[in-house]
């Protein structure tokens, strides 16, 4: 399978710190690298994306390879025993850091193997689902480690050098995703024929679940939109068919790992005492809005969240009241400050919305940990 654009370069060969050498042996047809390849074969059939693929198989990989060191190269050899040792080398793992995985990190590396041996199981290859019963590691409810004050976020902001075609770029690419919580993924993937301008609004295409949404920009994430098709983008657009937004310098489509570096030397450069990346940017969103008095539903439809932990929350809101709450509630929507507090919409069930809001900052806490943030 081809890896996404943006990893191949970092992840060349799938290697990790546990596997240096060839996994397995492609040849063997009954081996567990088979076994996965046809696996994923299954997978791409039945629609996912091609970033899932690339995800699910990384992690496949690298359980492959630690079994392939233990003499374990074969499905009909991976017992219970072995996914539960699996997961206690996972425990007491190591980054390059020296701290550990986290429980969703940990999480993350297990769930595939469930669908891979069940996949074997119903395929004949084996006769019961080694992984079918094991118990995952608990999540720990928690707030995200770091969020911008809206000062802090205006500070970070300031860092964009704005007499340079990458600072105003940059400062383009931050404005959106402060006023937009995208992910990271889905900013690389905009298009310009995906800015609304007259309505203010962007058209997020395959979200995460294939799922496409619209997100209000407000008008100074607009402006700052703009600015950079007026005056950057066609310093850096030297293919007429190259219709992605956001350019390097080379007029290529960003690379996700450049873009978190990038996005991490701006926040670091304020001196907040805050570290974070891209993602700082949609806790940042999700939290101001919150605190602004948005109702925990508009702000999971930002998100592009279909449901928060096994609470059905959701429902449908129309893009012109989702606009109207965003600039009632987002502190650094407007270009200049104002006041004014959100309308809730009265139509259908409320949830709770303290522990709404805090299942919401724990899902958003398990997709940095989700998004490669550890490294393994």
């Amino acid at each position: 399978m081809k890896a996404p654009r943006d990893k191949r370069r970092a992840n060349a060969g799938f290697n990790t710190e546990h596997h240096r050498r060839p996994i397995g042996a492609p040849q063997d047809l009954r081996g567990l690298f088979a076994a996965m390849r046809r696996y994923m074969e299954h997978r791409a059939i039945l629609g996912a994306t091609e970033q899932g693929l690339y995800n699910m198989e990384y992690k496949l990989r690298q359980f492959i390879a630690w079994a392939d060191e233990r003499g374990v190269t074969h499905p009909s050899q991976v017992s219970r025993a072995v996914i539960e040792r699996y997961q206690r080398w996972l425990l007491h793992y190591r980054k390059k850091d020296g701290q550990p995985l986290s429980v969703s990190s940990r999480r993350t590396r297990i769930v595939p193997l469930r669908g891979f041996f069940r996949w074997l199981t119903r395929q004949g290859e084996i006769p019961a689902n080694p992984a079918s019963d094991i118990d995952l590691p608990r999540m720990i409810r928690r707030l995200p480690r770091h969020v911008l004050s809206a000062g802090e976020a205006e500070r970070v902001l300031a860092q964009a050098d704005l007499g340079s075609v990458a600072g105003v770029r940059d400062r383009a690419m931050m404005e959106v995703l402060y006023a937009t919580g995208l992910r990271r993924m889905e900013l690389v993937q905009l298009q310009v024929g995906d800015i609304d301008a007259e309505r203010a609004v962007a058209s997020v295409r395959m979200g995460k679940g294939q799922k496409d949404r619209f997100v209000p920009l407000g008008e100074r994430a607009l402006h700052w939109i703009e600015q950079y098709l007026d005056e950057v983008r066609p310093q850096l657009a030297w293919n007429a068919e190259e219709h992605t937004l956001f350019l390097t310098r080379e007029g290529t489509p960003l690379d996700l790992h450049w873009l978190s570096e990038l996005m991490g030397r701006y926040v670091d450069s304020a001196e907040l005492g805050k570290h974070g990346s891209c993602h700082l940017w949609r806790h940042t969103m999700a939290t101001l809005m919150l605190e602004g008095g948005a109702d925990i539903r508009f702000v999971q439809a930002m998100l592009g969240h279909a449901e928060i932990g096994s609470t059905q929350i959701y429902t449908q809101v129309a893009i012109r009241q989702l606009a109207r709450v965003h600039a009632l509630t987002h502190p650094g929507v407007k270009r200049r400050a104002r006041g004014g507090q959100a309308e809730q919409d009265e139509g259908g069930p409320q949830p709770n919305q303290k522990d709404a809001a805090s299942e919401l900052l724990d899902a958003l806490a398990r997709e940095a940990d989700e998004d490669g943030e550890d490294g393994l």
